[in-house]
């Protein structure tokens, strides 16, 4: 269990928990003294909220590390990433609907440019539609590997998922992206000299060599890169766990994947911007005790560089917010996995911004606005960000008292 000690202190009611994240919400100011992207964007529904409301910062992993989304989201629902580690490429693979069993290997996949010398232009290559990607995939769908099954699927745009199944295999690999241009994609390496991780390193050095063969006649998506190598890690389920049934809102396949992974149901629904998001969580509303809903763009505007489309995107969050309120949750937290400011355009190890809103059992802070500077001087404090579902249940009326 994330929390040996919540189980038993457990108590059912009919009290409703939303999870809103904002991927990469948290940022930093282009210049001294400026306001960082949430600051300078216009958020009246959130500023309301943060009144009303308790605010803080949260720590996604430790102080001074830098998380991927994966373990920064296993935190988010109670999962302490240091003690469950899990891979990119189970959390893509499982949100595109692929079957992993314990020994497989899992790597999320990205299309790059590269140029005559093998080195690497664009590491998304030019962020590709998925129309223009579907057909290079079927392509990479087509590779065979002797002694293994290998299985390729589109994720989105520029990203997909490929999982190799046998006898033998190990997910102890080091990723083949080197996170910076003008240099060739690294080759798939053991992390130890472990005899089955050499030969999982062999078969997948292979598997890329035939994809860029295959790819080679491609303008823009002439390469790959892997990371994330993963296999199942068989953690402790949601609702067991925290007596929630739960549900999870998300347009990117690899959110729905680490949704999956700890066992919430991915609703579909049409469309990709929040008021969709939001009309989703109302068309399941009576079935569902627990959503997680989940902004994706405000990531990419950060890893872009775009100060001021990242304010757009959050801004349009807050515009779309009363529809989401108008459902009447007990209790609306509203965060970020972790930061991505457009100063960086990469994750960072800043504290993230955190919104408590739960009108009846909160206590209000000082602060009037949801921001960098307010959350820092919040009545939540800086706290793990693994705290928050207990914090959620506390205020949904759903423990017990410890003890006599």
């Amino acid at each position: 269990m994330p929390f040996d000690y919540i189980p038993p202190l457990l108590q059912p009611n009919s009290k409703k928990i939303v999870l809103l994240v904002m991927d990469g919400l948290g940022g930093l100011p282009l210049e001294a003294g400026g306001p960082t992207e949430l600051e300078f964007a216009r958020t009246p529904n959130m500023d309301r909220l943060a009144a009303e409301g308790t605010l803080g910062q949260t720590i996604p992993i430790r102080p001074g590390i830098t998380p991927g989304s994966g373990p920064a989201h296993l935190a988010l629902f109670g999962y302490d990433p240091l003690h469950h580690p899990v891979g990119r490429g189970v959390l893509s693979a499982l949100g595109v609907g692929m079957e992993i069993r314990p020994g497989d290997v899992a790597a999320r996949g990205n299309f790059c440019t590269l140029d005559a010398d093998g080195n690497i232009v664009d590491r998304r290559a030019g962020r590709i539609p998925s129309e223009e990607s579907a057909p290079l995939v079927e392509k990479l769908a087509q590779i065979r590997i002797p002694g293994v099954e290998v299985e390729v699927r589109q994720v989105k745009e520029y990203r997909f998922v490929v999982v190799m199944r046998g006898e033998g295999l190990s997910a102890d690999l080091e990723d083949t992206d080197p996170q910076k241009t003008g240099v060739p994609p690294l080759p798939v390496r053991p992390r130890t000299g472990d005899p089955a991780a050499r030969r999982t390193a062999e078969l997948f050095n292979q598997w890329i060599a035939e994809a860029r063969r295959a790819l080679a006649d491609q303008p823009r998506a002439n390469g790959v890169t892997l990371r994330g190598f993963a296999t199942d890690p068989e953690l402790p389920k949601f609702d067991p766990s925290y007596g929630l049934k739960a549900a999870c809102v998300a347009v990117y396949p690899m959110y729905k994947g680490v949704a999956r992974l700890v066992g919430m149901d991915v609703l579909t629904f049409e469309g990709e911007h929040p008021e969709d998001e939001f009309a989703a969580v109302a068309q399941y509303w009576d079935e569902y005790d627990f959503f997680f809903v989940h902004i994706k763009k405000t990531d990419s505007k950060g890893e872009d560089g775009d100060f001021e489309g990242k304010a757009h995107i959050i801004e349009g969050v807050d515009a779309a917010l009363p529809k989401l309120l108008a459902l009447k949750p007990d209790v609306l937290m509203i965060t970020g996995d972790h930061s991505t400011p457009a100063k960086l355009r990469s994750h960072s190890w800043h504290p993230v911004p955190f919104l408590m809103w739960a009108p009846e059992t909160v206590r209000p802070d000082a602060q009037t606005r949801f921001g960098e500077t307010a959350c820092a001087q919040g009545g939540l404090g800086t706290f793990q960000a693994h705290d928050a579902m207990p914090l959620a249940l506390a205020h949904a009326g759903r423990l017990e008292k410890f003890g006599a």
